[in-house]
Order: C-alpha cells, then structure tokens, then sequence
C-alpha cells in the first residue's frame, strides 16, 4: 500500500509532517509518496531518515512527488479547487486516481480536502461522504459520523452514515454486530428536532443494529459503537470535547504543582497519569476518514504533529489494505433499490 501525504498543509509545516512519514514508514513499511516542493522535502527527508534508516541496504520507503502549489488554511476550497490544479492535495488525489497511490492522508485545508476528493475520486452513487472520528470511551473506541462534512442533513443521510459506520466498525473495530444509536436530547424515541425524528423511523426499519437515541453524556460510556449526527453537530461535538480533554489536563497540572501532597502522590500514580494522556490524545487515532468517496482519504487535525501523522499513515495503509471504500460501494448498494432512489431522489 502507498499513502500520498500532502506534506505541505498543516499549521505546523512541513517538517511535522515528513517527521511523521518517516516515522511511519520506520515502524510500519508503509510506502510513503511525499507531496511537495522537492527542495524543501528533500532536504528534511535527508535529515530524518538518517536518523531512522535502518541500514545501508535497506532505505526508507519513501519518494517524492513534485507539487508546485499549496492551499493555505484559510483559503476558500471551490478557488483552490478551481485555481490551484497543481496543489499539494491535488496532486495526492491524483496519484490514487491514477493508481500510482492507494491511499491520502492531509492535514491542510479539509475543505480543500473533502471538495477536492469528491472531485477527483467520485463519489458512491447516491450517498453523501461523511466524516467519522474515534472518541475514547469508558469501554472501547466509537465512532461519531459525521463530524464536519455536512452541516445541513436530511434523515435518510443520516441513514446512510449510520450504515457506513457500521461496516467501518465490523471491519475497523472488529465489532461484529455494531450497535449504532443517533445523537439527541433524550432517549426517548420521540424527542429531537424533525431530522432526528424521521432519521430515527428510518434507522428503526434498517437492517442496522439500531439501539435508539443517545444522548451527549451518555456517549463516552461506550454502549453504542456509532452514533450519527449531522456535521454541524458532530463537528461542535469534536471540537468541545477536544477542548473539554484539554483543559481537564491544564487543570490536573496546575493543581499538581501547587501541592506537595499531590505531587507526592502523582509520583505514585505517574503510570495512571500517563495512560489517561493516551486515552484522550486525538493523535493516537491519526486521522478522521473520510466515508463514502471511491477511495480512501483521512483528514488529519490541522495542529497535528509527528505522531498524529505517523497513526493517520498508518491508518490509511490499514483502510487500503482491506478495501474499505469498495465494501461501502458494496454495502451502499445491497441496501435496496428503493433506498438507492430515495437517495438519487433527495440528492
């Protein structure tokens, strides 16, 4: 499996992401296609893979793609689409549309992102791509979908996420008959706002393993192994709970280095510390990928760092490797001719 990186996009630059990549090329043998300015990668590849090689008979599997062009941050998706066919993200997307690549992996702009995989990749007939993301639960890992590609949904796209959700996590998660449950402001069947009621009536006639609503306080205790939402929601919903995360941390430091007894006792308790830092770090999980595009594309955090990268690498390879967008294809497709045109029809 080759994973295109589009190392020119992130808030950190390039060097977080060629660290990343050489990482995970180290730790995993993901072939690894850097998509850049030449110069500029080339120099930083050299310093860290001669740090990293293994041997002189073994070098790094890791080449460079030339891209004369980069997306900044905040610039609109349709221009750069538009404007810039030689970007680094574009050039990413075109290497697995060509077949030169199985697999992209970006932490720039996910506008530019989403559009331009949607343009150059393809969609699956009738289905609207969505966003998922791992959250840390008292139990195991779930996912929420979506968390930013559609801010505004109607219940049978809320159906489709809940069904590509489920074989992310019977093939992901090796969740065998994956729970799923719709995200709102009370258990009860009948409360939500119009979406959420029809998508439940939906949900509740699908082949899924439908277990109802949840609410936000009750998602971190791992009943349910997907939970779909609209973009809006979701990406509120990310965004909070990486702050939430963020502070607890800031807060359990300040109160550890204001006390002697506590820092005494952090001491003792320093491998607990340490195994809550990893259950809460988005970067252990990479990447969010991106469902229901022909093809695979994980859209990384834009503050992610070399460790973030070397999982959401590592990730991609995975996703490629077991054929995850064409077993969505598949699955979108046995969910029934009239699902399909109630779909088209909407769309």
């Amino acid at each position: 499996m080759i994973v295109a990186l589009d190392a020119m996009g992130g808030d950190h630059g390039a060097s977080a992401l060629v660290k990343g990549a050489v990482a995970a090329a180290r730790d995993f043998g993901v072939q690894v296609a850097l998509v850049g300015d030449p110069a500029l990668l080339e120099e930083m590849l050299d310093a860290e893979a001669g740090k990293a090689k293994k041997g002189p008979s073994a070098p790094l599997p890791i080449e460079i793609v030339p891209a004369t062009q980069v997306v900044a941050m905040d610039e609109s998706p349709s221009e750069a689409l538009r404007k810039k066919k030689d970007s680094s993200i574009q050039v990413a997307f075109d290497l697995v549309k060509k077949g030169r690549a199985h697999a992209v992996v970006s932490a720039g702009n996910s506008g530019a992102t989403l559009a331009t995989a949607m343009f150059t990749l393809g969609r699956i007939k009738g289905v609207r791509p969505a966003i998922g993301t791992l959250f840390p639960t008292l139990k195991e890992p779930s996912l929420m979908i979506d968390v930013g590609a559609n801010v505004d949904c109607k219940p049978v796209h809320l159906l489709q996420f809940g069904i590509m959700g489920a074989l992310f996590a019977q093939e992901v998660l090796k969740r065998p008959e994956p729970k799923i449950g719709i995200l709102s402001i009370g258990e009860e069947g009948y409360k939500g706002n119009q979406q959420v009621k029809k998508a439940y009536d939906l949900l509740m006639k699908s082949d899924l393993n439908f277990v109802g609503n949840v609410e936000g306080r009750d998602f971190f205790k791992g009943d349910v192994d997907v939970v779909v939402c609209d973009g809006f929601v979701g990406n509120i919903c990310l965004k909070l709970s990486e702050g939430l995360a963020e502070a607890i941390l800031k807060m359990l430091k300040s109160e550890l280095e204001g006390n002697l007894l506590a820092t005494m006792g952090y001491g003792l308790a320093r491998k607990a510390f340490k195994n809550f830092r990893k259950r809460v770090d988005y970067a252990e999980y990479g990447g969010a990928p991106l469902l229901g595009v022909k093809g695979v594309a994980i859209i990384c955090h834009g503050s992610s760092g070399p460790k973030a990268v070397r999982n959401a690498i590592r990730v991609a390879g995975e996703l490629a490797q077991i054929g995850l967008a064409q077993k969505l294809e598949e699955a979108m497709a046995r969910s029934g001719r009239g699902a399909r045109e109630s779909f088209l029809k909407i769309l």
